[in-house]
């Protein structure tokens, strides 16, 4: 088949964030392409994920920021009753979702880009069925890259009623606000939930599987993440224990069961329960058996320019990016991957650089990180044969957050002991989403403590934490030099 006899020079299967950001830089570099989406355009992050729990968070903080009147009043504010609107929460949420989308959707029809409503089905390495609403259609394309992202992971023994039983896709519509809420993980997803429903005044319950809360995280943010997130709310904890049967109904009962012992330990009774357990890819019914691809785990196999691999090798035209690669399940990363995945069909050799990309738990205070954690980083030294050292800065010594009355936090810098090089940065605290990007940006160009310690920051403002945190490690190597 000659280029010419292609419909498309690419066709995406899956039109969330990484799709829509793989459509659009494809366009710009000149390709003839379509979108194939089965669902709401913007996928999973925009519809059920990252935009309307964020436009929750957003008023939880407000909520919890007024409710705070020892705080307040220390900046010589007063105020009266605290009283909230639901209904008007949850349309906040709602409204920004379909405004997004519809951003999404209209940028598409302004480049070009044929959208198809249905389901994508690859029949070979160029040739796609979509089963539509007005029948099927064979569509065929000079690359296809598969883009179908996940959805929430249910543990067997869970029984979904989306009602009083439910995951993050029915917790973002707010429908109700229960007095007492079981959230099964601990995950960012549970951490998030968690917050926001803690601050609307409803009590909360967290059940986490593994024998520490909060995992993921580096361990000394998890302790203080503990402390500020959990222990200091309305919030009882498990750990080490799993729900091994969760019932719908009023009330929803969860059995509890030891992860070790597999003994019930305990039996709850309470008014909702959402599961927070993580997420898993949407990769059935998209033909890969057809092309003799073999799912890792359930994921579809990567190399690192986003080309799909089987047996070890090199599937020709066929590439895949977002959450169904199971590499980092971010809706950024997919967008990331979608532009690499392009620029590589272009032929201009891009490999992507997982360990500068950030992330972010959006809670009270904020949690970000980027690159290793201490113990990553203690293994990696095992295996390449040097040394490294942390150093960790206050925002109570940041004259900015003083200032707003909001010091509570920390950054947690790794590097190495020989080079300087930057290895991971990790923040607890106001605008720690923020804050990361400069840190990813320095371990993406390979910064080392020599170069960032000479940086200026503007004062007074919360980047100087970092800033502290470089000169800080600048002493550290100082030290190891002169020994």
């Amino acid at each position: 088949m000659n280029k010419k006899e292609f419909d498309y020079d690419l066709v995406i299967i899956g039109g969330g964030v990484g799709g829509h950001g793989a459509a659009v830089h494809a366009v710009k570099c000149g390709l003839k392409t379509a979108l194939i989406e089965m669902r709401d355009m913007g996928g999973t992050c925009v519809n059920r994920g990252c935009i309307p729990s964020k436009a929750l968070l957003a008023a939880a903080k407000k909520v919890r920021e007024l409710q705070n009147s020892n705080h307040l009043e220390e900046l010589g504010i007063k105020v009266g009753e605290l009283k909230f609107d639901k209904e008007k929460i949850s349309n906040h949420a709602i409204n920004l979702v379909n405004k997004i989308r519809q951003d999404l959707t209209n940028s598409l029809k302004h480049l070009k880009v044929e959208v198809i409503y249905g389901q994508g089905k690859v029949i070979n390495n160029q040739t796609i069925n979509v089963l539509t609403d007005n029948g099927e259609q064979k569509i065929t394309a000079e690359n296809i890259i598969l883009s179908p992202g996940s959805s929430p992971f249910v543990p067997p023994g869970i029984k979904i009623d989306n009602d009083t039983v439910f995951t993050s896709d029915e917790a973002v519509k707010l429908k109700e606000l229960p007095k007492w809420i079981a959230i099964i993980g601990s995950g960012y997803i549970g951490l998030e939930f968690s917050d926001i429903y803690t601050a609307l005044g409803c009590e909360v319950t967290i059940v986490e599987a593994l024998d520490n809360l909060i995992p993921g995280f580096d361990s000394e943010i998890s302790k203080f993440a503990q402390r500020k997130l959990i222990e200091s709310r309305d919030i009882e904890t498990y750990s080490g224990v799993f729900a091994s049967k969760v019932i719908p109904g009023k009330p929803v009962v969860i059995e509890l069961t030891n992860v070790k012992t597999k003994q019930l330990v305990d039996v709850l009774e309470v008014d909702a329960c959402l599961v927070a357990t993580g997420r898993i890819p949407e990769t059935s019914n998209l033909g890969l058996n057809n092309l003799g691809i073999e799912l890792q785990k359930g994921f579809i196999p990567i190399n690192d320019k986003m080309q799909v691999i089987s047996n070890g090798q090199v599937v020709p035209h066929i590439w895949s990016i977002g959450d169904a690669t199971g590499k980092m399940m971010l809706a950024h990363v997919a967008s990331g991957q979608g532009v690499i995945a392009v620029e590589n069909i272009c032929g201009r050799n891009i490999e992507i650089d997982y360990r500068s990309i950030p992330a972010a738990t959006f809670t009270h205070p904020e949690i970000s990180y980027v690159g290793l954690t201490e113990s990553a980083a203690k293994e990696l030294s095992k295996l390449e044969n040097f040394e490294f050292s942390s150093v960790k800065a206050y925002f109570k010594g940041n004259s900015k957050a003083l200032a707003e009355g909001d010091a509570d936090g920390f950054v947690k810098i790794i590097f190495r002991k020989d080079s300087g090089e930057l290895l991971g940065v990790h923040i607890i605290g106001s605008h720690a989403s923020d804050l990361i990007q400069e840190a990813a940006n320095s371990i993406g160009q390979h910064q080392t403590i020599y170069n960032l310690a000479l940086n200026i920051h503007t004062h007074p403002t919360l980047s100087e934490v970092l800033d502290d945190a470089y000169k800080k490690a600048l002493v550290t190597l100082n030290k190891t030099e002169k020994n």
